[in-house]
């Protein structure tokens, strides 16, 4: 069995991405709600695993060398250990130009089209002062990102090698808004018949089904709490040590 960590109130694209991993290769997990809005990632137990404070976070409880229990933290990392473990959606050690393909594009996806999706979200929809600039520079870099996604697939069907594989998997959930980003799609075509191929298979209607997972969703006012407001977006090099102290004396 494998546990994966998740956000308690749903909604993260660096989680399901994982999900839609595990119902592809059909690994046993069993998911594990981390209340952020509360400081949860901050609890020593949760930080022995996960030393990010953030999620996804999984533990295999039968890794592939019969050893003990082993957790992984950073999405892109609980992918290739997930793909190699089950055998599916990477190539092989031994293809090396394939593989290097694959990793490159998952490893682009966690370096460009995350970071800057979640800043022109972050500045469209959280930030409490709407800065133009910086709306504009990420609105423009996310369609850039578009841009190279739509020539990768003008030119093959996946966006790693000649096959379905995690790097599709982790870029297609974090275009999953792409309907709220403010960009014109007719510039986008093979973007958006990569994505209802995506959506043709099983695997993504059980990753994306309603569960306990994603029930529960933080918005509204309670977002803007004084103390979920700052675990959420004001963390520092102080927040860990100040959350365990501030949970010790509690």
């Amino acid at each position: 069995m494998i546990d994966v960590y998740v956000t308690a109130y749903g909604g993260s694209p660096n989680v399901y991405k994982i999900l839609l991993l595990l119902e592809e290769t059909g690994l046993p997990f069993q998911l594990q709600p981390v209340d952020t809005s509360k400081g949860e990632q901050f609890e020593r137990d949760f930080l022995r695993i996960g030393p990010n404070n953030k999620v996804p976070v999984i533990v295999d409880h039968a890794p592939v060398d019969g050893g003990a229990p082993l957790s992984v933290f950073e999405s892109a990392a609980i992918m290739i250990y997930l793909a190699d473990k089950a055998g599916q959606f990477i190539p092989p050690a031994s293809d090396v130009r394939a593989r290097s393909e694959t990793i490159s594009w998952l490893v682009w996806q966690v370096a460009n089209l995350g970071p800057y999706m979640g800043q022109l979200f972050h500045f469209n929809v959280y930030a409490p002062e709407k800065l133009p600039y910086a709306i504009k520079r990420y609105t423009n870099e996310v369609g850039r990102l578009y841009g190279v996604m739509e020539r990768r697939l003008s030119q093959q069907a996946w966006l790693g090698n000649d096959d379905y594989s995690i790097a599709d998997m982790a870029s297609f959930a974090l275009t999953s808004e792409w309907r709220r980003t403010g960009h014109d799609f007719t510039k986008f075509p093979n973007l958006l018949k990569w994505r209802d191929r995506i959506e043709a298979r099983p695997a993504y209607t059980r990753a994306y089904a309603e569960r306990d997972y994603g029930k529960a969703v933080i918005g509204g006012s309670a977002l803007f709490e004084e103390g979920t407001w700052q675990r959420l977006f004001q963390q520092n090099e102080d927040t860990i040590a100040r959350y365990q102290a501030d949970h010790k004396s509690a």
